[in-house]
C-alpha cells in the first residue's frame, strides 16, 4: 500500500478550502527536518558522545544534556535561513533568537522544547521535542521582534507538534484539521504517514503522574487520584492503572493512543510557582494537540490554551487528556473554593 509522505499531506493541505499556508508549509517542512537530525544525534549515543551533561545551567537553572544544546543548535540553524520566520523561542535559551536577513518580512514564530525529558537520555528511554507555530504580529515587517510578540495565548497557535524518539521516531503534528502521525522511514529519508486522524479512546482507566510528589498536591488532586487508586471498592468502582515515563512527550503519546489522563499538577514546594511545566513550550502545543485529537488541557483552574502568557518561560499545572476524565477532575477542583 502506498503510504502518503509529510510533504503529499502538507500540499493536501494547502489545497483545502481553508487553505494551509505555502510559508506555513515551507516552515514544518523545515522543522520536521530538524527533527530527522536531532534524532539521529539521539540514536549515536553514548557512541557519538552524546550523553551526559555539558556543565552548565539553562535559563530554568537546570543542568543541561549535551542533547539539550545539540538538539537547540539544530532547530536553530536549520530554521534561521527558511521557514519565513521573525523569530524563535526556545526552553532552553533565556530570551529570544531573532532571524537575520527576513525574508520576505517573517510571518511566523517559533517556540521549541528541543529536548523533552532530557533525564531520560543517558537511560535511553523515551524523549521528544516539542514545537509551536505562531502568527507573527502584522506590524513586525517594520519592526524588530521583541518577547512582548510572543504572549499569545494557546488558541493562537497555528500549529503544533512533536517528535518522539523511542522504538520508531515519530512526527505527530496539527495544523488545526486534526492530529496526524508521521514514521520516519530512515531508508528513504522520509515522513511517512502511519495515522490519522487520530482520536483519544476514551474510558481508558489510566492516569500518568509522579506519585512521589503526592504529599505536595492540592487536596482536590490529592483527592482525585486517592479514588482512583482505590479501585473497585472505591468511589470510582474500577481499577486503574499509573503510568509514568518523566518525559511528557511519552505520556501524551501513549494518551494519544490509548486513553487515559496526565498530570503535573501545582504543588506546595514552590507555593509561588503555578506549576512546573512551562506554558509557552510544552503546556500550549501539547494542548493544542490533546484538544485537536478530541480531549481537554486546564491548569486546575481554566483552559490552558486561553491563559494570557505574561513570560516567555511561564510555567502552569497541567491536567489533559480525555475530555470526561479532565471534566471529572475538574469537578474536584470546583468543590473546593480555596482552590
Amino acid at each position: 500500500m502506498q503510504h502518503k509522505t509529510l510533504t503529499q499531506f502538507l500540499v493536501e493541505q494547502q489545497r483545502r478550502e481553508a487553505a494551509l499556508p505555502a510559508q506555513l508549509r515551507l516552515l514544518i517542512e523545515i522543522v520536521a527536518r530538524a527533527c530527522k537530525a536531532i534524532s539521529i544525534s539521539v540514536n549515536k549515543g553514548a557512541l557519538g558522545g552524546m550523553l551526559g551533561d555539558i556543565g552548565s545551567e539553562n535559563v530554568q537553572g537546570e543542568a543541561q544534556k549535551k542533547l539539550d544544546v545539540i538538539a537547540n543548535e539544530r532547530l536553530l540553524e536549520a530554521n534561521e535561513w527558511g521557514g519565513h520566520l521573525a523569530a524563535m523561542a526556545s526552553e532552553e535559551m533565556e530570551t529570544i533568537h531573532l532571524i537575520p536577513n527576513r525574508y520576505p518580512k517573517g510571518e511566523y514564530l517559533l517556540l521549541f522544547d528541543p529536548i523533552d525529558g532530557s533525564s531520560n537520555v543517558d537511560v535511553n528511554l523515551t524523549v521528544g521535542t516539542i514545537f509551536s507555530v505562531l502568527k507573527a504580529p502584522e506590524d513586525v515587517s517594520g519592526r524588530a521582534v521583541t518577547e512582548e510578540d510572543f504572549l499569545q495565548a494557546g488558541t493562537r497557535q497555528v500549529a503544533a507538534g512533536y517528535a518522539i524518539f523511542g522504538p520508531q521516531t515519530l512526527l505527530v503534528l496539527s495544523v488545526g484539521t486534526g492530529v496526524y502521525e508521521f514514521g520516519l522511514d530512515r531508508e528513504m529519508g522520509s515522513w511517512v504517514m502511519t495515522q490519522g486522524p487520530l482520536t483519544i479512546p476514551t474510558g481508558n482507566r489510566e492516569f500518568a503522574i509522579n506519585m512521589s510528589n503526592e504529599r505536595h498536591w492540592a487536596p482536590p488532586m490529592r483527592r482525585y487520584i486517592a479514588d482512583c487508586m482505590a479501585g473497585k471498592t472505591g468511589a470510582r468502582g474500577a481499577d486503574f492503572n499509573m503510568r509514568w515515563t518523566g518525559s511528557m512527550v511519552a505520556d501524551i503519546h501513549r494518551i494519544l493512543k490509548r486513553g487515559g489522563i496526565f498530570l503535573y499538577p501545582w504543588d506546595s514546594r514552590d507555593p509561588a510557582k503555578p506549576g512546573k511545566l512551562r506554558l509557552m513550550y510544552e503546556a500550549n502545543p501539547m494542548g493544542y494537540i490533546v484538544e485537536q485529537a478530541g480531549g481537554t488541557a486546564f491548569d486546575g483552574t481554566r483552559r490552558i490554551m486561553e491563559i494570557a502568557p505574561n513570560a516567555l518561560h511561564q510555567r502552569v499545572g497541567v491536567a489533559m487528556g480525555d475530555e470526561a476524565e479532565v471534566a471529572r477532575l475538574m469537578s474536584y477542583y470546583a468543590e473546593d473554593p480555596a482552590v
